[in-house]
């Protein structure tokens, strides 16, 4: 019976020092893809620049290829050219984002305006 309990002990540890090992040989494989891809996306002519979702699987790109920056549509099966901008358009744009960032309110601040628009109670 003891020897029993030994040997299924033994498995169990064998069988999770091979998943333990299966899973640090995945962690190495994934990052050397990763670092892989990321190789070959570099030194190219193209550039995504800025991303917004428009709709689900929808897309608005301004990429930059060589010196020309490009508007696109990104859909599931389509892209399409939206129009073709130079790059003082690119650093005016930029610039106006910066200055349509809204003012953060604190979580304290949020709170006090709840608490003015309740009654105070009478004790």
């Amino acid at each position: 019976m003891l020897s029993s309990s030994l040997s299924s002990f033994i498995q169990l540890v064998g069988v999770l020092l091979i998943f333990l090992f299966v899973l640090f040989i995945t962690y190495i494989v994934t990052r050397w893809l990763a670092g892989y891809q990321k190789g070959q996306m570099t030194g190219r002519n193209i550039e995504v620049v800025e991303t917004a979702r428009i709709a689900n699987n929808k897309f608005i790109q301004i990429i930059k290829t060589g010196d020309v920056y490009l508007v696109i549509a990104v859909g599931k099966d389509e892209v399409s050219l939206l129009t073709q901008l130079t790059a003082e358009q690119i650093s005016s744009l930029s610039v106006d984002h910066s200055e349509s960032v809204l003012k953060t309110e604190s979580f304290q601040e949020i709170l006090s305006k709840v608490k003015e628009r309740f009654p105070k109670k009478k004790d």
